[in-house]
């Protein structure tokens, strides 16, 4: 792949009551953070497919389109190889024993102690957006050692990284 373009993935946040069901990563990108299951988007694949299909690869879960709802897209970009578009869904689902996972372990973190893990610079926001049903578009600018630099939500112009900026 071209250095700089976008690779097209999908989140899917799963959610029981109060709970995450969060893969702490055993390789690149995010290594050893708590992220949502997800992958790659394949060629002719729709997004919510990929959700499904990520989903049930990664978890066992066998999730419907119905199940899942979209919550918005956040995008990525760097000046380096780190540059993705993903568009992220939730999905309600009954609690099960964490499942073995080929890209690191599951683990149910509750909603208190997500700033307890290590996450992404960008998750928080995503779920406080998922949780109060507010669609969003992220758009998250990196360095090139992947700090963020900063994080607007486009619809509403705000930026919500770093904290207590002005919007446009």
């Amino acid at each position: 792949m071209q250095e700089g373009l976008k690779r097209i993935a999908t989140m899917v946040v799963l959610r029981h009551e109060d709970a995450f069901l969060l893969l702490k990563r055993n390789k690149m990108p995010n290594e050893g953070m708590y992220v949502p299951v997800g992958g790659k988007v394949e060629p002719y694949e729709r997004p919510i497919d990929t959700a499904v299909r990520e989903t049930a690869e990664e978890t066992g879960i066998q999730l419907t389109r119905e199940q899942l709802t979209y919550g918005g897209v956040l995008t990525e970009t760097s000046p380096v190889h780190y540059n993705w578009l993903c568009f992220i869904f939730i999905a309600a689902i009954e609690w099960v024993p964490p499942p073995p996972c080929d890209e690191g372990t599951l683990h149910w973190v509750p909603r208190s102690g997500l700033l307890d893990v290590p996450t992404p610079p960008t998750d928080w926001q995503i779920y406080e957006y998922l949780l109060s049903g507010q669609p969003f578009a992220l758009d998250a600018l990196y360095d090139a050692e992947l700090n963020l630099l900063e994080m607007r939500e486009e619809i509403s112009g705000k930026v919500v990284f770093p904290q207590n900026r002005d919007s446009r």
